[in-house]
């Protein structure tokens, strides 16, 4: 039986995305790997990986909303816009920020808003990432980069670095894919009137799966060794749970699993509609691009189905 599911995995500081991809190929062995968005190599947090025909989720799950929470240090600014790059700039912060004009800040980076991508990050320009620039001391223009922030508060209470240098603000944020968090934490900082950087980060939601659900890679080790890797995998219908699912009959299952267009009127109406027979995922539909009354196909997951 071929493997299929979303690993909902706790990546750590330290490793990046594609370290996680490789240990999951082997801990299912299978090339069919895919992750939902990548995490900076500092980044702790959840990092859903795709396995085996799940892997056709990978478009839709990367659209979903991402939380974080995160550590904004007020008083100096970095290469990277975090704790691992050189200062480039610090200035003193004089005293405690009031709650009024934090949040004032925050609401004003919330919504549809257009930010650079930070020099070291993947983004490519030319056929070149952006960090390879940076790394060979080479400017080049960085493309604007439209996201959506859904939400933007403070997280808990404000507090000092040890060397007193740094104002640390804990703040949570709910955003869209390819919002790049240290430099809303950047650009939160110069809106207050001081140079800041991230000095913390942590992904805790993602695809619509929370931290508490994820599972560490001593645990996937264990399980794998153990041979019962499979049993952390979450199904294709858990992850799918916020659309629209709709129960068809076995004649209606064979129609769908040969990717047949079928008429809107016959079925709920929904932005996506997941089939379902036996409670298992058949396909995904959307409306026709350009057959008015008609849904089609966007994904197809059953197992015999031709795509």
């Amino acid at each position: 039986m071929v493997v299929s599911g979303i690993l909902p995995l706790a990546k750590p500081a330290g490793m990046t995305s594609h370290d996680c991809v490789l240990l999951a190929r082997r801990w299912f062995k299978t090339r069919e790997v895919g992750h939902t968005g990548t995490l900076d190599p500092d980044v702790e947090g959840v990092l859903p990986l795709c396995i085996g025909r799940a892997t056709k989720l990978v478009p839709i799950l990367m659209e979903s909303s991402k939380v974080y929470e995160g550590t904004m240090a007020l008083g100096s600014t970095t290469t990277t816009e975090d704790a691992s790059g050189e200062v480039i700039s610090r200035a003193r912060v004089p005293g405690e920020i009031p709650e009024e004009q934090l949040q004032r800040v925050f609401n004003s980076l919330v919504g549809d808003i257009q930010q650079v991508p930070p020099m070291y990050s993947a983004v490519k320009v030319n056929g070149k990432r952006l960090y390879e620039y940076a790394r060979a001391g080479e400017a080049v223009e960085r493309p604007l980069r439209s996201v959506t922030v859904h939400a933007l508060r403070r997280s808990g209470e404000t507090s000092w670095s040890p060397d007193g240098e740094h104002l640390c603000i804990p703040f949570s944020v709910v955003c869209s894919k390819g919002t790049y968090v240290r430099t809303l934490a950047v650009e939160a900082g110069e809106r207050l009137g001081y140079p800041a950087h991230l000095s913390q980060l942590k992904r805790t939601e993602s695809a619509g799966i929370e931290r508490p659900r994820c599972t560490s890679i001593a645990e996937m080790e264990r399980r794998a060794n153990a041979g019962d890797a499979e049993q952390a995998l979450l199904s294709v219908e858990y992850v799918l749970r916020h659309c629209q699912h709709y129960e068809v009959s076995h004649r209606e299952a064979e129609k769908i699993k040969n990717g047949a267009v079928l008429r809107t009127g016959d079925y709920p109406h929904a932005e996506r509609l997941v089939f379902t027979h036996d409670d298992r995922a058949l396909a995904i539909y959307v409306p026709h691009p350009r057959k008015e009354g008609m849904i089609k196909p966007e994904v197809m997951l059953s197992p015999e189905s031709g795509q």
